[in-house]
This record gives structure tokens, C-alpha cells and sequence, in this order.
């Protein structure tokens, strides 16, 4: 089905295009430029227009676990996953933990611990490693595992069934090659950039999985698309 809504008029609109799922989800968000690039001078905050961040935050707000790969956390300057007072209300109100799990995806555990994604967390972050494990002490939880469907796994079984996952493109594109990914929530920004910036995904070529287009909305000239695995 494809629902052509107007722009919710309350936070709550939101909630409910894009809701928590009664049965375990990965769900990816990315920004791209009309012609398909995901970056401008190396950064997505170069894309963002109306109603990005209220999807944006709205996505983080819902989620039991935001799963980043290292190199974006690094790119984008991650602060700490505080959230607002209100998401934090609002989680604390259904019956969720006041902030969701930070998870990093990180082979190399090569980190500076003092950026505020580690030193400014509310709770400790998750760091899953496929790579030799290593203590990073107080600032992180290092979880070693083979692949990323058993780190999905081990989220599962920690409760944290509704996962988001901000990227970046390499982590997508194995994200995909697994398997794993359930919905995409797409941004489509009104720019040409042009050459240079790459794909939403990179990596090893896979089979095609179709897709079910759920809703399309609009603000201004900013485009958002949720799919979803076809069946679901």
C-alpha cells in the first residue's frame, strides 16, 4: 500500500508513519541528493532541509537501539544519544527505557574516547566488533561477534528489538548482503551535487530483495519514502 499523507500536525503524526513494530525490525535512514549522492563536502548536514530532523529525531525517539558504523561516528561528530525531555516523556510513557542503546560498529576499536558519543553518554554504548576484541574500559561495552546478524541477534536478546541504523554506506551494503535490513527510510534532498559523493550502500554485489513503497511525504521540496520488505 502507498499513502500519500499531509504532514502530521503533532509529533505524534509522526509516530504513527513511522511506528515501533510489533515484530523485530532493522530499520535504515539515509539522506540523499536528488541525483543520488550522500554527501556534500563530506558530511550529509549539507542535504538536510524541513522535516528532515523531526523524521530524524522522531526515528531515534521510537528505536530500542541506534546502530552507527565507527567511520560515521567519526565523520559526523556524534554527540551522546540524549534525546529531548519530550522523547525522553515520551519513551518513559510507553513503557521504554528513558534513552536508547548506542551501538557502534567498529573493527579496528580505534576511537577517541573523549568525543562526547563515549564521554557525554547517558548510558554506556554497545561497540560490536568483528575484529580481535580489546577492553575500552568504562567508555564503551566491546561485544565480538562473526558477523552482523549474530550482533542483531545479541541485541534481540537484550531486548532491543526495534533497531535503527544511520549508516554509513558500507554498513548498509553489509546490512543488505545479510540480509538483515527490514524497512528504508529515504530522504530525497532537492539538490544536484553532482559527481564525486557515493551510494546510500557500498560493497559486494547482492541479490536484488524487492521492496514495498508504505508511504511518500512531502515538506516544502524535501521528499521522505518508507519502504518496507515486500509481504511485511
Amino acid at each position: 500500500m502507498t499513502a500519500f499523507p499531509a504532514w502530521p500536525s503533532s509529533p505524534e503524526g509522526l509516530v504513527e508513519l513511522y511506528p515501533r513494530n510489533p515484530e523485530p525490525t532493522l530499520r535504515m535512514n539515509f539522506i540523499a541528493s536528488a541525483d543520488g549522492a550522500v554527501t556534500v563536502d563530506g558530511l550529509s548536514g549539507g542535504l538536510h532541509g524541513p522535516g528532515d530532523k523531526e523524521i530524524f529525531d522522531s526515528l531515534r525517539m521510537v528505536c530500542d537501539a541506534l546502530i552507527v558504523a565507527a567511520g560515521t561516528v567519526r565523520a559526523e561528530n556524534y554527540d551522546a544519544l540524549r534525546l529531548t525531555a519530550e522523547a525522553r516523556a515520551w519513551r518513559v510513557a510507553h513503557g521504554l527505557p528513558e534513552f536508547p542503546l548506542m551501538v557502534i560498529v567498529s573493527r579496528s576499536l580505534d576511537f577517541d574516547l573523549d568525543q562526547l558519543v563515549f564521554s557525554d553518554a547517558p548510558i554506556r554504548p554497545i561497540v560490536i566488533t568483528t575484529g580481535p576484541p580489546r577492553s575500552l574500559g568504562d567508555a564503551a561495552e566491546v561485544v565480538a561477534v562473526d558477523d552482523l546478524a549474530t550482533a542483531v541477534r545479541e541485541l534481540h536478546a537484550r531486548g532491543a528489538t526495534q533497531l535503527l541504523c544511520e549508516g554509513g554506506p558500507s554498513l548498509f551494503g553489509s546490512m543488505i548482503a545479510e540480509d538483515l535490513a527490514d524497512e528504508l527510510c529515504l530522504t530525497v534532498s532537492p539538490l544536484l551535487v553532482g559527481g564525486g559523493p557515493g551510494r546510500i550502500a557500498t560493497g559486494a554485489t547482492t541479490s536484488p530483495r524487492g521492496m514495498s513503497l508504505r508511504h511518500v511525504l512531502t515538506l516544502q521540496d524535501m521528499l521522505f519514502l518508507r519502504y518496507v520488505r515486500q509481504g511485511s
